[in-house]
């Protein structure tokens, strides 16, 4: 029952952050405990927390406020080369957006006089079905988005190939790791605008209590344990995370007498990050199938995936723990779920998004700061970013001037269409007002913190966790099953070896469906 009523809850967190990062208020998809998710209005703090606690990626995206009646579509004016602008596979339905996107098109309008930006509205409930419709039917929009990796797959191939038209675009105002998120096996098949970069949030009150030293907050800095300078790598984040995880005796995982069975606060969440996002924090970014057809495609999970699948369930549900199990995370005290929400983690790795919910956690008297994503064994960080951006189909008898609009949205667009996304800016240089809101929102949370997600745009995971595999919809649910048997499962009835080759060979089987 406890199993049951875990899950149950965290479905419900899942929409409510993914209304974060790909619905309504705001913009893009992100997490499996969020799969895909959207952030609140940049300008303004959120004004409620979610609805009970619920889940990069952050799932599929949630609908926004449906459009009640059909949206109009402008005529196609004589003498113009007309872009259709579909909107409806990800955020941008409610109306705050609709109508910072019909201001954005009356813009672009007003800037030239060769194309005609035209704009489609479709409600997300039946924002695939619809696009599928169209695209079926050779009557593909131009342009679609934003949309994040997720809500892409269902329509992996039919995405084009940007490089050839992008001759004469300033590619220099984006981080280059940023420009090369977005290549594929189909090509360049967006530019960056809606970003999520990671960090780990932190609780200073509990490292100052346990007398340990911050997380640091510049790239390539070290970590001081025990008066000695460290990696912050996964070893050290999870020496700190036992000595952040207490029991109500307030003994912590290292001590004698320790009881794993009474534990009141965790050192570590891996807050609503899907086993794959887990995978790639752990053992970096990596294309995890072979193949080019159904019959010969194949899971290529790396080893180090697996390493960090098995440090994920060690963390939950070995003799030292550091993070919250299934039951505990489900239970009302840890939140419901929203594990570090509840005040009871000393620290949750998730992306920027989650600055959309913590308003319970500070009205609560709590603090939060930020610090860099871990390092891998390797020595290199394995960082994430979840993002939303626009595709053009591949069918559009316009290409150039599809690629001048996508450059016109992800550029002078952007200043009008992030703050109703509520997204932070990939570039860098505009990143000012969607800081100042979160600095009126989190007044406590310094500059230095802030400045850790300007810097996380540099280590983007690519290929994004939230890749595309073949019948991805079903080999992505099959990843979320695994997830909640690690979640849920004690030792002496989960053998690790067993149910990870069974889950390999179910991946197997699910890419090769006809």
């Amino acid at each position: 029952m406890k199993k049951t009523v875990y899950i149950l809850t965290a479905l419900v967190m899942v929409v409510s952050m993914m209304l974060a990062a790909c619905g309504a208020p705001a913009a893009t998809e992100a997490p499996a405990a969020p799969a895909a998710t959207e952030a609140p209005a940049a300008t303004e703090a959120p004004t409620a927390e979610p609805a009970a606690p619920a889940a990069t990626e952050a799932p599929t995206a949630v609908p926004a406020t449906p459009t009640l009646t059909p949206y109009p579509i402008a005529e196609c004016a004589a003498g113009k080369v007309c872009v259709r602008w579909f909107v409806g596979l990800g955020t941008g339905t409610d109306a705050p957006q609709i109508a910072a996107q019909e201001e954005v098109v009356k813009d672009f309008n007003a800037s030239q006089d060769k194309i005609q930006l035209i704009l489609e509205i479709i409600p997300h409930a039946s924002g695939r079905d619809t696009l599928s419709t169209e695209i079926a039917s050779g009557n593909g929009p131009d342009i679609v988005g934003p949309v994040g990796w997720a809500g892409s797959n269902d329509f992996y191939g039919q995405w084009l190939d940007m490089a050839p038209y992008m001759g004469g675009f300033d590619q220099s105002i984006f981080d280059p790791a940023l420009i090369k998120f977005y290549q594929t096996e189909e090509g360049q098949v967006g530019l960056p605008f809606a970003v999520f970069p990671g960090a780990i949030y932190f609780v200073p009150a509990m490292f100052d209590e346990a007398g340990l030293a911050y997380p640091p907050q510049k790239y390539g800095d070290k970590y001081v344990l025990d008066g000695k300078e460290v990696d912050w790598n996964w070893e050290t984040v999870t020496e700190v995370a036992k000595r952040l995880t207490v029991d109500k005796n307030g003994n912590d995982a290292t001590q004698e007498g320790f009881d794993p069975t009474q534990i009141v606060q965790v050192g570590y969440n891996a807050q609503w990050q899907s086993l794959q996002s887990v995978g790639t924090f752990y053992g970096g970014a990596v294309k995890i199938y072979s193949g080019e057809a159904a019959g010969e495609y194949k899971s290529t999970l790396p080893d180090s995936w697996k390493e960090g699948f098995k440090w994920y369930y060690d963390g939950m549900w070995g003799k030292q723990p550091y993070m919250a199990n299934g039951p505990l995370a489900g239970a009302t005290e840890f939140g419901a779920g929203n594990v570090f929400n509840s005040g009871k983690a000393a620290m949750g790795l998730t992306q920027t998004w989650y600055t959309c919910c913590l308003g319970d956690f500070a009205k609560a008297g709590n603090e939060f700061q930020l610090g860099i994503q871990p390092m891998g064994s390797d020595g290199a960080v394995h960082g994430r970013v979840d993002a939303d951006t626009f595709r053009i189909w591949k069918g559009t008898k316009n290409p150039a001037e599809a690629f001048t609009v996508l450059a016109y949205l992800v550029t002078t667009g952007a200043d009008k269409l992030l703050p109703v996304y509520g997204a932070m800016p990939a570039v860098p240089a505009k990143t000012e007002a969607f800081f100042a809101a979160k600095k009126a929102q989190y007044p406590f949370v310094t500059d230095e913190s802030w400045n850790v997600f300007i810097q996380g745009l540099s280590y983007p995971d690519a290929p994004s966790s939230e890749q595309y595999q073949p019948n991805s919809i079903k080999a992505s649910a099959r990843f979320a099953t695994f997830m909640d048997l690690m979640n849920n499962t004690t030792p002496d009835k989960f053998d690790f070896e067993t149910e990870y080759q069974k889950f390999v060979d179910d991946l197997n089987a699910i890419y090769n469906e006809k």
